[in-house]
């Protein structure tokens, strides 16, 4: 009994051991890339490796939010991301929905679902299919190519199979349509999935700039992404947030600007996830438990 209490104590050290290195193996870069970002051109230039600035400065963060092109980029994606991920709810909800339901040619949507999923034309073939619609240099060009997922809209239509036909049985009894049994009982019934996929849609359109560098060429339009590719890849924090004239002594170190940028970048998303964080858990686990 003893052997058995003592395995399992060294079982959960273990596990706490390694939860422990792999939380810190994630917070670090977060925790050094803010201790950059708010360090002095001294403290940086004397520190191969910064984990506490002597001296805090905000210099960086200034240098960024006086650029008209840096504030513009992120309503562009706050715009993308909003719009975009109540379309891809509004489409995948409809459609999986039709898809639970008995309806001619079912059987056929599904198979070419399906094979979206396993095969995809590329990237010329999409380049085309925008052009042609007329979406280059538009921000929809970010939005309607990915209005749908295929994997979400199955899993979708699997939670709407699993709610019980007597509820919607019933509600058709009473008179209501097929639209009012969707928005007045399937919907609130499935606020955990959607909430679950919308913060998957949304953090897709956030960190989304592949479909920016190649569909945008203006950058009045480009989303923060774009914008933080020219600043940390690139190496061009000067160009990518255009004219600044906010005059200054001295221009903060590109190191501490590029910090910057991804902090401001990256918060956003990370202050939404606490008020979904309780749906979401739910959604995840959508199709592991039946009944």
């Amino acid at each position: 009994m003893d052997q058995k209490n003592f395995g399992s104590k060294l079982f959960d050290s273990v596990n706490i051991i390694i939860l422990i290195v792999i939380a810190f193996a994630m917070i670090f870069p977060f925790f050094y890339i803010f201790a950059v970002s708010f360090s002095s051109i001294s403290d940086f230039l004397n520190n191969d490796f910064l984990l506490w600035p002597k001296k805090w400065v905000t210099d960086a963060y200034s240098y960024i939010l006086s650029s008209d092109r840096f504030i513009r980029s992120i309503l562009v994606t706050i715009y993308i991301t909003v719009v975009g991920t109540l379309v891809n709810l509004f489409f995948t909800a409809t459609m999986a929905y039709s898809l639970s339901r008995a309806m001619i040619g079912q059987r056929a949507i599904l198979l070419l679902v399906l094979f979206t999923m396993l095969f995809s034309a590329g990237m010329i073939p999409t380049y085309m299919v925008v052009k042609e619609t007329g979406l280059i240099n538009s921000i929809w060009a970010l939005i309607i190519p990915v209005a749908v997922s295929p994997f979400n809209l199955i899993i979708l239509r699997q939670f709407f199979l699993g709610i019980p036909d007597d509820l919607k049985e019933a509600a058709l009894i009473d008179g209501a349509q097929e639209l009012q049994i969707f928005w007045k009982i399937i919907l609130p019934l499935s606020k955990p999935a959607l909430a679950a996929f919308g913060l998957f849609y949304a953090v897709g359109h956030w960190n989304s700039y592949f479909s920016g560098v190649l569909y945008l060429s203006s950058p009045e339009k480009w989303p923060i992404q774009v914008i933080l590719r020219q600043i940390v890849i690139v190496n061009e924090p000067n160009a990518a947030l255009g004219a600044n004239e906010m005059v200054m002594e001295a221009l903060p170190p590109p190191e501490t600007v590029q910090m910057a940028a991804i902090l401001l970048a990256t918060l956003p998303i990370l202050v939404v996830y606490p008020f979904l964080q309780k749906h979401f858990a739910k959604g995840v686990m959508l199709g592991s438990v039946k009944g």
